[in-house]
Parts: structure tokens; C-alpha cells; sequence
């Protein structure tokens, strides 16, 4: 039995329905642009795209992000 080479990511039907699927924010679009522009592409591609809809900035709730200050002033 031999092993398959999985296809490309353009050949492969997408797996999220279309009422599930949504849009790279502006910071995501940003990522896959300087992704492309590191690579020596005009625009990013599909790749890029994909790569940047994995890169989720952390951001602490605002919440425990002045909880954090209010420790900070204490010292």
C-alpha cells in the first residue's frame, strides 16, 4: 500500500461551510502582506492568507489588563 501525497492546499475542497467562514481582520491582512512582500510577491496568495488567519494576537481582557496596573501602582 503506498502513501498518498497529500494536494496542495488549492486542490483541496474547503472544509468550513460558507455560514461558518469569516474575513482576516486588518492586523491578519497586514501579517500576509509583509509575508508576501519577505517573499518577493506584489500580493500575498492563498499561503499567506492561510498562514496569517493562524497567527492570533494575544491580547489580555481589558479587564485583567487594568487589574495588572492597579498591581503595578501598588509596588
Amino acid at each position: 500500500m503506498t502513501n498518498r501525497p497529500t494536494p496542495p492546499p488549492w486542490k483541496k475542497k474547503n472544509p468550513v461551510k460558507p455560514a461558518a467562514r469569516t474575513r482576516l481582520t486588518e492586523a491578519q491582512k497586514d501579517l500576509a502582506r509583509e509575508r508576501a512582500e519577505a517573499a518577493g510577491r506584489r500580493y500575498p496568495n492563498l499561503v499567506d492568507n492561510m498562514w496569517a488567519a493562524t497567527q492570533v494576537q494575544q491580547e489580555p481582557p481589558a479587564a485583567a489588563r487594568d487589574a495588572d496596573e492597579d498591581d503595578a501602582d501598588d509596588r
